[in-house]
């Protein structure tokens, strides 16, 4: 082990879970890993399973890159506290909130901080009166979801019913969101530094699934092509927004750029994926930093945290 990075003791990369994003946790995890032993850092992959927390024995820290429910919602975080194991990235109370898209909205709306506007739908006569108040298109969201799993774009009425079957799926509240006419950018935070915004576009109908992990014409921009009064302007709400939620240490803001370049917030990240395809390392390379060198400043995210 390196002199520099002995300070971390022994770290367990808690990987996998058992929410709808295990593969892509696990990919994560596995570059994760990699980067960390390149690193000198003496850190472990943990398939992570419910029920058995002798997994973490021996341990001094968890670099946490869990995705999803279990794993991103506040749920891991308290078992990591309960143990007083430090860990990397937001706590219990942000976690839990940037988790639940409605929440996070409901905060950002008190906060005024912009988003698009939204309702909560209980059944398909609900989703029918959202749209007669939003209008089409709309996006049909499960509030607890991440990787744009469950997540529709409805734009004629016939395909209501289909949508908000496959979010109410999802087991989670289920919301109905304004469709925002415009392009998609991503603002990343490491430590309290803004990572150059990134531009995304893809020629599927939304970044969903498969142009976030699979397709390989999903384009990224970084540099965004923005001026940099509006990239500072999308940092500045970027924190604001991230803060907001009690995000801690490192995650990942999104946003909607409209035609007339007003952006919109849509929702943050606390545990950001860290694949081939992923923004986070990609707006760090463009900041500077490596990928062995982006895994070990948010590693460093559990070193201030008092368990």
């Amino acid at each position: 082990m390196s002199a520099q990075n002995k300070q971390f003791g022994k770290v367990a990369v808690a990987m996998g879970g058992w929410s709808a994003e295990r593969e892509v946790s696990l990919n994560s995890g596995k570059a994760v890993l990699t980067a960390l032993l390149n690193a000198g850092v003496d850190a472990h992959g943990v398939d992570f399973k419910k029920k058995d927390t002798d997994q973490l024995k021996g341990f001094d820290r968890v670099f946490n890159i869990l995705h999803g429910r279990g794993g991103e919602d506040g749920v891991v975080q308290g078992l990591f506290e309960y143990l007083e194991l430090p860990y990397t990235g937001t706590g219990v109370l942000g976690s839990a909130l940037a988790m639940d898209k409605i929440r996070t909205k409901d905060i950002w709306v008190n906060k005024g901080l912009r988003t698009p506007a939204y309702k909560t739908v209980k059944d398909v006569a609900e989703c029918e009166q959202a749209i007669k108040e939003l209008g089409l298109p709309v996006i049909v969201k499960p509030a607890l979801e991440g990787s744009s799993i469950g997540i529709s774009k409805v734009e004629t009425l016939n395909d209501i019913k289909a949508a908000f079957e496959l979010a109410n799926n999802c087991n989670s509240d289920v919301l109905i969101e304004e469709w925002v006419h415009g392009e998609e950018y991503t603002v990343s935070i490491l430590n309290g530094e803004l990572l150059p915004a990134i531009r995304l576009r893809t020629p599927n109908q939304f970044y969903d699934y498969e142009a976030k992990y699979k397709s390989d014409t999903t384009e990224y921009s970084c540099p965004c092509g923005l001026s940099q009064e509006k990239e500072n302007e999308l940092a500045e709400i970027a924190l604001k927004a991230f803060d907001a939620i009690a995000g801690y240490g490192w995650g990942r803001v999104d946003f909607m750029l409209d035609e007339n370049q007003t952006p919109w917030l849509i929702e943050t990240n606390t545990v950001p994926g860290m694949t081939d395809h992923s923004l986070v390392p990609m707006a760090a390379k463009q900041a500077g930093y490596s990928f062995e060198g982006l895994v070990v400043e948010i590693l460093k995210t559990s070193m201030d945290r008092n368990v």
